[in-house]
Formats: C-alpha cells, structure tokens, sequence
C-alpha cells in the first residue's frame, strides 16, 4: 500500500523485513538470501569485518552499500565502552550515522544489559547517531529509551539464536502501544508464521538472521519471510474479527425455511 510507509529517521523503506548478515555458509549465500527477502536494509557486525586480510572476499563484493543500507550493529559487545568505541569507529569508516546497538549481559541468555544500553543510547543521541536499540520486552525500559531519543525500539521475542518465537506478546503488545517510534521484533523469531504474528501484533519491522541462514533452505526461507511479512502487516492494517466465546452462525438466522 502505497500509504503505508516504513520510516526509521528520515530513512523511508520499502520492506518491513531487516535481514542480518551472519551464520551463511559464504558471501554469495548472503547476498542471494538477502535478494529473495527483498530486504533494502541488513545488519553489518563491525566487530567481525574482515579489514586486515585483502586476499579474503567481503561483503561489499557482494552487496553494493549504494544499493542497498548497511546498518552497523555492536554485537559481541557486552560494556557501553565497546559499544561505543565500535560505532564511532563504523561512522569513521563509513560515515554511518544510522546505527544498531546491542549491549549484551551474558555469553550464556545474549540477554541486552540494559544499564549498559540506556547509558550508551544517552550518549550517542547526543554524539549525532540515530540508534536502533536491541533491548528486552520491558514496556517501562521500552519507553525510557524512546525517551533517551532512540530512533527505534528493538525488543527481544525471545534468546537470540533460539528460534522460540514470541514469547511474550502481552509486552510487545504494550510496548507498541506506547512508543511513539517503530518497534522492530529483533532476535528470536524461528520461521515465517513468526513474522506474521510480530507483524499481525503491530510491529513496524522484523529482524531476522538465524532463522533464515540457518534454514536447511536458506534462499526458500528468505522469500518465505518476504510474503510472512507482507501478509502480517496487511492483516493488522485490514483488522481482524472480533473474538467470540461463542460460535455465531455464518448465514443469517431470519427467514429459514
């Protein structure tokens, strides 16, 4: 719908659906999923670039920056001076303003450290980034970041890598309802049906990574995740049924023979 437009900042988006860019088998895996998805923005981890060894293949070979929007994120940062250090690094490197921070607590849950996370949102908003938070499923935290000036929200559904789904939609729910700014599920989502639900609940966006790269059909997943996310978003624009305790008849009532 040309109506309905996905925008993140001053940064308008034709594609609900974000796409990561680890855990593929190689570059070209990468790239032809991301094609599939029709995805116009990814997830670049700027702690795992490869700038030192020119003789390996990296992402930009396969695909164009100008054709499609990197977004740098902090994973494998788990202190608000990593985060940092590593996105002021990104905008050295690329002059990336627009950014994803994550802030973990532990090896173990991948769970954000919030303390961390708010702490480095306050900062970078005031440095100039426009941030796109990783955070948990805390409407009051939720609203404390939008608050800071983060650009997005970007709650947890569930474990990173996991591929649970949502395990709380209460929260994301709420979460929703209260921000101001999109709200993109980010980790967690297993397949398609997923999507839809993140979609169908309200969510402006998905993110997903794991559950695409590691499909045993990484290319037919993609594109099963495009349509998921096309038809969530246009079942919560059309507004379901009202939900009844009761059956009601399909067929009018009056005038049977």
């Amino acid at each position: 719908m040309k109506s309905d437009i996905f925008k993140i900042g001053k940064i308008k988006l034709k594609s609900r659906l974000i796409v990561g860019t680890g855990k593929y088998k190689n570059f070209k895996e990468t790239a032809r999923a991301v094609k599939e998805s029709g995805a116009d923005m990814v997830t670049v981890a700027i702690r795992r670039i490869n700038v030192l060894d020119k003789k390996k293949p990296i992402l930009t070979d396969y695909l164009n920056p100008k054709k499609i929007i990197y977004l740098p994120n902090t994973a494998g940062c788990y202190s608000s001076e990593e985060a940092l250090r590593t996105l002021r690094l990104a905008r050295e490197m690329g002059g990336w303003k627009l950014v994803k921070l994550e802030v973990l607590g532990d090896k173990k849950t991948l769970f954000p450290n919030m303390m961390e996370t708010l702490k480095s949102t306050k900062i970078l908003v005031k440095e100039g980034f426009k941030v796109m938070v990783y955070c948990t499923d805390d409407p009051i935290l939720a609203k404390k970041l939008e608050d800071y000036g983060a650009s997005a929200i970007m709650p947890l559904a569930s474990p990173i890598g996991s591929g649970l789904g949502i395990q709380n939609k209460t929260n994301i729910s709420m979460i929703i309802k209260n921000s101001k700014v999109p709200v993109i599920i980010d980790a967690g989502i297993g397949t398609a049906s997923d999507a839809t639900i993140a979609m169908e609940l309200g969510c402006d966006g998905v993110l997903i990574n794991s559950a695409i790269a590691q499909a045993k059909k990484p290319i037919l997943m993609a594109r099963a995740f495009k349509s998921a996310v096309i038809s969530g978003r246009e079942s919560f624009l059309a507004g379901r049924m009202k939900k009844n305790n009761l059956a009601i008849p399909s067929s009018p009532v009056g005038g049977l023979i």
